[in-house]
């Protein structure tokens, strides 16, 4: 007679030689891959949809109490589109000034806007490689921030010719990462075009012969004071100051970094959740210093940070969100 077995991972967490506080706070998703805090304080989880025609589904969480079952939970079901050409989303922000949910298609070239009566809309097209992940963040002045990669593998596979905007890149052969910066209130036309905006990285970026191109951007974070942190491939973070001045700030251990998502902490810190290969979540300091937080966790993808300093994160494999909090709190 078979016996069902139930395995249940426990992560090792460490913070400062301190053990924080591990809770369960919801069960039954599918997939989840994305979180991000709304206006009235509400977890939105996106996650893979439970049959083969949704692109996506989307649960808000009202936290606290005993852990939710979301398989309970109301939801919306985000359905394929019909044209030929389908993309499931793999990048989720909100819209701080509107509270819209900003979507976008993993290994795709646009990203939406899912408003609060429910209607799906182009907000920006154009893109060379739209990772999944934190491949956008919306900052303070209610900017949003996109990260691109610019190659002859992705001019091949972009819907657009190369953005008008890299002619001067492209007369120098520039192949390297991308940076986008666009104002979400402005009253321009929709969808935006980023292949017709000047990139906010590089701006005056001539290759040296000879040297390796910086690797692809995988994630990004906006601080309140403008600063852009970026995550590379290689597992280096990079800041980019308001004022232009682009520098390394920190090396993470190396690994495969994929689908990873970053969340900013009422301190300053930037979180890692470093996905399905590396499985652990690190805290970057303001000045560089790389704590490592939680290991062995089930593909944490998904992160973010209430006004607490506690984390929420998205273990994709285990189909649940789990909240780590600081000691102290």
């Amino acid at each position: 007679m078979a016996v069902a077995c139930v395995l249940a991972i426990v992560p090792t967490l460490v913070v400062g030689g301190e053990v924080p506080r591990f809770e369960v706070v919801a069960t039954g998703f599918v997939r989840p891959i994305q979180l991000a805090f709304d206006g009235p304080g509400r977890l939105v989880v996106l996650s893979h949809g439970r049959s083969d025609t949704a692109a996506a589904e989307i649960v808000w969480l009202d936290l606290g109490g005993a852990p939710v079952d979301a398989s309970r939970l109301p939801r919306v079901v985000v359905p394929f589109a019909t044209e030929p050409r389908k993309a499931s989303f793999g990048s989720l922000a909100v819209d701080p000034s509107s509270g819209d949910l900003l979507l976008g298609e993993e290994n795709g070239n646009r990203i939406y806007r899912f408003s609060a009566d429910r209607r799906l809309t182009s907000l920006a097209v154009g893109l060379q490689h739209l990772v999944g992940g934190s491949a956008f963040a919306v900052d303070r002045h209610g900017r949003l921030v996109v990260v691109d990669y610019l190659s002859a593998d992705t001019q091949l596979r972009s819907e657009t010719p190369p953005p008008p905007g890299l002619d001067v890149l492209s007369d120098r052969n520039y192949q390297g990462p991308l940076i986008f910066r666009i104002d979400l209130n402005d009253e321009g036309p929709r969808p935006r075009r980023l292949d017709l905006v000047a990139p906010l990285f590089p701006r005056r970026l001539t290759p040296t012969p000879g040297r390796e191109p910086l690797p692809r951007f995988v994630s990004v974070a906006a601080r309140p004071d403008g600063e852009v942190i970026v995550l590379s491939s290689l597992g280096e973070v990079w800041t980019l100051t308001a004022g232009g001045d682009f520098s390394l700030l920190a090396r993470l251990p190396s690994g495969n970094y994929q689908r990873i998502s970053m969340a900013l902490a009422p301190d300053g810190s930037v979180f890692v959740s470093s996905g399905l290969h590396i499985r652990e979540i690190f805290r970057v300091s303001a000045d560089g210093v790389v704590t490592t937080i939680a290991r062995g966790l089930g593909d944490p993808e998904g992160i973010a940070v209430d006004r607490s300093g506690a984390l929420y994160v998205a273990e994709s494999a285990l189909h649940r969100i789990i909240r780590i909090v600081p000691t102290g709190r």
